[in-house]
């Protein structure tokens, strides 16, 4: 064990390091595409085609190198890892890094709503199973290290340490393993440590201070998890739906479907540059409390159908950070109902933001302490833990008595569809 944990300080260093790094890319990556659009936007017509293709080609370029180098590197990647540590696929090759390094810095660069954490997390398990198997470790220790290298990548991805220790356990294994838990405890710790010298310590996300929550408000936060339930529903339902509907257009290429979605990502950008990426502005805006109502839902019912959208492209990027986002706009939009429906009770709607956030991720990826743990790590509020747990319950409970499938298994049972297609696809070549 205690070379097991060495080695999972070495992941977690590595692991820290390439994650930090894919960050303060995709920071300049928002910056540049910002310049872009800014620079279009006085260009009229013409600026509208610039932008649009300009996102077309990067998106394009994304999936040309998902399916010419790596296929595995599409989409978030999270449910090849659990297909992985089940032993129903290989770890991925090392060449699946550049690929996912510079695919989602293409992709989450180019304004599609996809999320860093789903690159942070593959990469750091491909990059511990590499430790692991270059210091000839067994099969059973690099199960771990990879595990554990992938926690240190969601640690790394949303600054969130603990989180990405509670992810391994909650998401990845699915029970509580001793040796797998120390090992994730130690790779998260080195790889934020790593990581803060470089991004610094500071939480994602600023959510003021926020009163406790009355008590007679705590059914309010109970009913609020409930719709984010019914809301995670919908979102799965939707965005299966539309990896389906892509899947079938069998006459279009991946690359050209990419492009396509990439224009109109870029052309959207174009009109409302604020309304693209992976989120975080708005995340921002919810938890301040600031929008107009109906603008709100606007944007939210935009959002929704945009990760969906996104995530059918085929690029590398992951589904967290919009799930987030949507999470603290239905939660402040329930919040807004809430104000006006009982004005004598103290509610503070940016609160159900903060919750809202914890809840709809809660409902979509059922891993609830993942959730809160997340939440509270990203905004650095600890404030409304009791409301917070509430709000999961619910929104644990409706998904689950609708017989609704988690997100990451449906994903990972069309991952392994995919790998035996291509498998299929490889054979009579291989003869």
């Amino acid at each position: 064990m205690a070379a097991l944990s060495l080695f999972a300080l070495l992941t977690g260093a590595v692991a820290g390091l390439v994650g930090a790094l894919f960050r303060l890319a995709l920071e300049q990556a928002d910056l540049f595409r910002a310049s872009i659009l800014a620079w279009a936007g006085g260009r009229s017509g013409f600026g509208l085609v610039a932008a649009a293709l300009a996102c077309a080609a990067a998106a394009a370029a994304a999936t040309w190198l998902v399916r010419r180098f790596s296929p595995h590197a599409a989409g978030s990647g999270i449910p090849h890892v659990e297909a992985v540590l089940r032993g129903e696929l290989p770890p991925a090759p090392l060449t699946l890094l550049p690929v996912k390094f510079f695919g989602g810095l293409l992709s989450i660069g180019a304004g599609l709503a996809l999320g860093r954490e789903g690159p942070s997390v593959q990469m750091g398990a491909t990059l511990a199973h590499e430790i692991g198997r270059r210091f000839g470790l067994g099969a059973a220790d690099c199960r771990v290290l990879l595990a554990a290298g992938a926690g240190a990548g969601l640690a790394t991805a949303f600054n969130a340490p603990v989180a990405g220790a509670v992810f391994v356990l909650e998401e990845l294994a699915q029970h509580f393993e001793r040796r797998m838990a120390i090992a994730a405890l130690a790779s998260s710790a080195t790889a934020i440590a790593l990581a803060r010298v470089l991004l610094g310590d500071a939480p994602d996300l600023l959510a003021a201070a926020l009163a406790p929550a009355p008590v007679e408000a705590y059914a309010l936060f109970f009913i609020a998890g409930g719709v984010a339930g019914a809301l995670a529903i919908a979102y799965n339902r939707t965005l299966l739906g539309v990896l389906a509907f892509c899947d079938g257009l069998t006459r279009i290429a991946p690359v050209w479907r990419a492009a396509v979605i990439g224009g109109a990502v870029g052309a959207l950008g174009f009109f409302a540059p604020s309304l693209v990426g992976g989120g975080d502005p708005l995340t921002q805006s919810a938890l301040l409390g600031d929008g107009d109502t109906v603008a709100l839902i606007l944007v939210f019912l935009l959002r929704f159908g945009l990760g969906a959208i996104s995530y059918a492209a085929g690029t590398p990027g992951g589904l967290f950070a919009p799930l987030l986002t949507l999470g603290a706009q239905s939660g402040l939009l329930f919040g807004f109902a809430c104000k006006a429906l009982f004005p004598a009770v103290a509610i503070e709607a940016r609160g159900f933001a903060l919750v809202g956030m914890a809840a709809f991720f809660t409902g979509v990826v059922r891993a609830p302490l993942t959730g809160i743990v997340l939440v509270t790590e990203m905004t650095d509020n600890a404030s409304l833990l009791l409301p917070m747990l509430a709000a999961c319950f619910a929104a644990m409970l409706v998904p689950t008595l609708a017989d609704d499938e988690p997100i990451y298994d449906s994903l990972r049972l069309q991952t392994l569809r995919r790998a035996r297609a291509l498998a299929a696809a490889d054979r009579p070549e291989a003869a």
